[in-house]
């Protein structure tokens, strides 16, 4: 082989090497993982570290994948079968009610190494979580998560008692490669959710009398204004109307998937 081939297979090569040392992890599913998968709407946004996938489990839950890992949240056994789920490598818990926290279904998609965040009231029930209160940020299994406020101000269980109070429950954002996503928890449009900047994508929650309303979420999007608006943990709120409330609004794409 004379020099300049020599020199020429040797860049290509190390262009190889560069290429596969690059490439994005892939995760394994089994047969039984990708058929039961198969029965919920999935949507893929693209980041510039590869592709972040969407599936849409139901109510407040959901499931990331991304970079070869599997990010579970809000894990309850009334929306899916965790036995037939992929393992976690992270699990985020935004608060204590039963409809976001069941240890049983976390216990199903545990396995060595899987990690826990979670606010301070579900720490009893989850001894080993990693507790994140409003305004924590830190980096987990290489995203960094942001904890932020996420409660009521308007609906109220009595007088005086808001169905999520203030300083409990955490909504989240999540940094997937440049994409930012903002998982709201149960919560209405309050001052720190309006005061949010940069979100690409949004999970808002739409139901009363714990939520919002139609009229609270645009309100909220408009405010912050997200590129990509998922309605979640919306049960039999008309999702159509939030359509309606934000359709003049061409930079806010609201995209409805199965969230009852």
């Amino acid at each position: 082989m004379g020099t300049r081939n020599a020199v020429t297979f040797l860049t290509a090569i190390a262009a190889l090497a560069a290429f596969v040392g690059c490439a994005q992890p892939v995760r394994q599913l089994t047969t039984q993982q990708k058929e039961y998968l198969a029965m919920f709407e999935e949507d893929v946004i693209t980041t510039d570290a590869g592709d972040l996938k969407i599936t849409f489990v139901g109510h407040g839950t959901l499931m990331f994948a991304f970079g070869g890992k599997t990010i579970h949240v809000d894990p309850v056994s009334a929306e899916g079968d965790y036995s037939k789920m992929p393992k976690g490598d992270l699990i985020l818990v935004t608060h204590e009610h039963g409809d976001h926290l069941d240890p049983a279904a976390i216990d199903a998609v545990r396995k060595d190494g899987t990690t826990v965040v979670a606010a301070a009231k579900c720490a009893p029930r989850l001894p080993d979580a990693i507790v994140m209160k409003n305004g924590d940020t830190r980096t987990v299994d290489g995203l960094k998560i942001e904890a932020v406020p996420a409660y009521n101000v308007v609906h109220e269980r009595s007088p005086g008692q808001p169905f999520h109070p203030r300083g409990v429950g955490n909504g989240y954002i999540i940094a997937f490669g440049d994409k930012r996503v903002y998982i709201a928890g149960d919560t209405e449009n309050i001052p720190e959710m309006k005061a949010l900047k940069n979100i690409d994508v949004a999970f808002l929650p739409m139901n009363l009398p714990y939520t919002m309303t139609p009229e609270m979420v645009a309100d909220a999007a408009r405010a912050f204004r997200p590129a990509i608006l998922y309605p979640y943990h919306f049960g039999e709120t008309d999702t159509s109307q939030l359509v309606r409330l934000l359709a003049d609004e061409t930079d806010i794409d609201v995209r409805i998937r199965d969230m009852k």
